[in-house]
């Protein structure tokens, strides 16, 4: 995993990030690597959570190329080029359902115990 997924998956662990998956997706797209998707627990937590890794990054020294949707904060993309970083709440992340749209790719959940009983990754 690189610098830069770890900085983004420990700024998420920081403000308590539920359900935190990372898709690898370097074999199904030449646009990215890694898709990160969480989810908050609101609107302003799904804010909080995206400004908290463009500012980790940003205190490594990797600016985004930009971030989308903080606005309405029921979705917040933040583009790192060969990582995205989805925030989103639940009942949209249900919704665009991106695990599934990018079932192909080798998942690892990060914050639940893998089907064999072993810690997660």
């Amino acid at each position: 995993m690189t610098d830069l997924n770890n900085i983004v998956l420990n700024a998420l662990d920081d403000l308590k990030a539920k359900d935190v998956v990372r898709l690898e997706v370097a074999e199904l797209t030449d646009v990215m690597d890694t898709l990160i998707v969480a989810s908050g627990t609101s609107n302003r937590h799904v804010k909080s959570l995206a400004n908290n890794v463009a500012m980790e990054a940003k205190k490594a020294g990797i600016m985004p190329l930009g971030v989308e949707g903080e606005g309405p904060g029921e979705w917040v993309l933040v583009d790192f080029g060969d990582t995205v970083v989805h925030v989103m709440t639940p009942a949209t992340r249900s919704f665009y359902d991106l695990e599934k749209l990018w079932s192909q790719a080798p998942k690892s959940r990060l914050d639940q115990a893998q089907d064999d009983g072993s810690p997660a990754e």
